[in-house]
């Protein structure tokens, strides 16, 4: 299976299990995961990636990413698993 048999280019999101998934969902997330885990981010940065990652997870869980792949930052999965 390929990406566009997903999300065909012509469509920004699909609706998965009651879920709007959009384009980019895996994308944003992991560059928000590097923000938030990056020391030396200030705090306003890590609070926004935080609030991104978090609306991101009904997504993410709805294409299963969880289901085939661990978290390895023990942190992150906390915040994961509260959500």
């Amino acid at each position: 299976m390929r990406a566009e048999d997903l999300l065909p280019d012509n469509l920004d999101h699909v609706e998965r299990h009651g879920v709007v998934i959009r384009k980019g969902s895996v994308g944003a997330f992991l560059a928000n995961v590097r923000l938030w885990c990056d020391p030396s981010a200030d705090a306003l940065q890590r609070e926004a990636a935080e609030r991104d990652i978090v609306d991101a997870l009904p997504a993410l869980r709805a294409v299963g990413l969880f289901d085939v792949l661990s978290i390895k930052d023990a942190a992150l999965r906390r915040l994961v698993a509260r959500h």
